[in-house]
């Protein structure tokens, strides 16, 4: 049996927590609520602050702006977090990317976006649902940097993989190499004012320019 997958989920609806806490019980593989709350609070209280994944609605009581900083601060502590939220524009959804979510999802999109979501954040994979694919194909105002073939290579490699390690494999290099080129990529990004601080935003740029389609996923 496959290892349990914990959530902390951060919304202020009431019916919501109670119907992702439904969706997930009732999901193929094990995963459990192991903390819900209107607040961010939630996401760095026990037992809220070590589930696996985060799933985090911009829109909180109180807030008239989506809560970015919040975002921010809950990447940069090394948490997975998934945005779902009733926002459905581009911009805001390439912003949460920028800020190093894992995906964003439109609570239109429901519970089998919402639960193949968790599974692909828990296990380092990336996860493209239609609305974030929408804002990807949308978005062309973007500058490519250059890569060289073999950063390409790596990097394409590393969208279809759950591990670096596995990367090294498969491309016969050593995990420290693989790790120099996803550095060199994501170096090239920032250089380029694109950056890609997670996993989701690196698969956002590739997309962007051609490197990979939502298809190879």
């Amino acid at each position: 049996m496959a290892d349990e997958i914990t959530v902390t989920v951060v919304d202020d609806h009431p019916a919501m927590l109670v119907g992702i806490e439904q969706w997930y019980a009732a999901a193929p593989e094990p995963l459990r609520v192991a903390a819900s709350g209107a607040t961010s609070k939630t996401a760095w209280l026990p037992p809220g602050d070590a589930a696996d994944v985060v799933v985090f609605d911009l829109q909180l009581a109180g807030q008239t702006t989506p809560a970015f900083g919040e975002l921010r601060r809950l990447v940069d502590a090394g948490r997975n977090v998934i945005v779902y939220t009733m926002r459905d524009d581009e911009q805001t959804a390439l912003t949460c990317l920028d800020l190093g979510a894992v995906t964003f999802l439109t609570k239109t999109e429901g519970a089998d976006h919402l639960v193949s979501a968790t599974l692909a954040a828990a296990r380092d994979r990336p996860y493209t649902p239609p609305a974030l694919a929408g804002a990807l194909s949308a978005n062309t105002s973007s500058d490519r940097p250059k890569l060289s073939i073999r950063e390409e290579e790596v990097l394409v490699e590393w969208f279809q993989s759950e591990s670096r390690d596995l990367v090294a494999q498969r491309l016969n290099l050593s995990p420290k190499t693989v790790t120099t080129y996803l550095d060199r990529v994501r170096l090239k990004y920032a250089n380029a004012g694109r950056p890609a601080r997670s996993k989701a935003a690196l698969v956002a740029r590739a997309i962007q320019d051609g490197l990979i389609s939502v298809d190879d996923l």
